[in-house]
């Protein structure tokens, strides 16, 4: 069962910049490389930060131009960072980062939680490693509805094998996983449904299945494995 990690979907040849690097370079930079966004990095190529196509666009957007006394009050703070001259002043921070080691499907839950479209991706010494973007995501490394089938059940397999009375059926559309069926015991069931959101190319788990044994109480000390 393949887990495609970030690393092997990210960009290694990274635009990046330090925090004193003026505005109007930032915009070169952006459209010289036909890139929206770029990493702030300090000079151990640690992650200060990110300037964003959006945080560039603030300039413009407030050039010149007057706004009521409420309305200007409710934008302070973006009228001062469209003020700034330097990406240090101008960058979004903390930036949200990935490991090299972050699963694709963890990085792109990340990307969506944060209202992004790309990710600076960190090695274990915080430095930046490479970028991942939503387009990185979507490559050829995601596999078809029919290779996470396979994948997913194998997953069923490696948890059901031993059952001789349990029967779970799984389909697959568009990377939604359907579980329907049932198995011998509810850990079988908490165990298959931790392993298939684990595949490779799953957006989502509707697990509909039933068990025949409640065993909750029996692996209560594992329980955070289970994810109860």
């Amino acid at each position: 069962m393949k887990i495609w990690l970030v690393n092997e979907v990210m960009t290694v040849d990274v635009v990046a910049v330090g925090p004193d690097v003026p505005y109007r370079e930032l915009i070169a930079l952006l459209a010289r490389h036909r890139i929206n966004a770029l990493p702030v990095v300090d000079d151990d190529r640690r992650v200060l930060g990110v300037v964003s196509e959006s945080d560039l666009l603030l300039k413009i957007e407030f050039a010149g131009a007057g706004e009521p006394r409420w309305f200007e009050f409710r934008r302070r703070g973006l009228r001062r960072k469209a003020d700034a001259m330097t990406a240090g002043e101008l960058m979004t921070a903390p930036a949200e980062v990935v490991r090299t080691t972050t699963g694709i499907r963890t990085a792109a839950r990340r990307m969506e939680q944060a209202h992004v479209k790309q990710l600076p991706v960190v090695d274990f010494d915080g430095r930046l490693a490479g970028i991942v973007s939503r387009g990185d995501l979507l490559k050829e490394h995601l596999p078809t509805d029919t290779e996470i089938l396979a994948d997913v059940r194998a997953a069923i397999h490696e948890i059901t094998w031993t059952e001789s009375t349990g029967h779970v059926v799984a389909t697959v559309d568009r990377g939604a996983v359907t579980l329907t069926g049932r198995s011998e015991r509810w850990s079988s069931t908490a165990l298959v449904e931790r392993l298939v959101r684990r595949v490779a190319g799953v957006v989502s788990v509707d697990s509909r299945l039933t068990f025949d044994f409640n065993d909750r109480d029996l692996v209560k000390p594992a329980s955070s494995y289970f994810g109860a």
